[in-house]
């Protein structure tokens, strides 16, 4: 079931992140996410979980592409999963909610901004319609090494 979060989730959804941050090359974030500040990051944007039998198993929210009125119709999204709720369509229920919920918003386009070292990730979003537009060698750097950031575009508006 996919539904809107509460702070109340803050906890599972920082367990699940900081597993992203400490074990994946999925984020090029290496600081992990404190409760509270996930609490925080519930009201301030769209943000849904993947609950199965009353755990949160996924995750996925979208902000603002950069700062600035000129990109208010422009949003970057961010989903993950737990581990071993994989393959099981959460990710692509989640993707879903948070393009229907941007496109009702009256937003453009939402992009996803993915490690090269995620090809995944890449394949998934390709399927679900987005587009690679640009690769930005060696922009992120985690375990000791540089990452390219892959950028893909979906458009939204009709």
């Amino acid at each position: 079931m996919i539904r809107c979060a509460v702070p109340d989730d803050a906890a599972a959804i920082a367990r699940i992140w900081n597993r992203v941050i400490r074990e994946t090359s999925a984020t090029f974030a290496s600081v992990e996410k404190s409760v509270d500040e996930v609490a925080a990051m519930i009201p301030a944007r769209p943000f849904v979980v993947a609950e199965e039998a009353g755990e949160v198993v996924g995750f996925g929210c979208y902000v603002q592409l950069r700062g600035g009125d000129g990109y208010r119709h422009t949003v970057e999204h961010s989903v993950h999963v737990a581990a071993g709720a994989e393959g099981r369509g959460l990710g692509r229920a989640l993707v879903a909610w948070l393009v229907a919920d941007a496109h009702a918003a009256g937003m453009h386009t939402m992009w996803a901004g993915i490690s090269s070292e995620n090809p995944g990730a890449i394949a998934f979003h390709a399927r679900l319609g987005f587009t690679e537009i640009a690769r930005l060698p060696e922009v992120g750097r985690k375990f000791d090494r540089w990452m390219d950031l892959v950028l893909m575009r979906l458009e939204l508006a009709d």
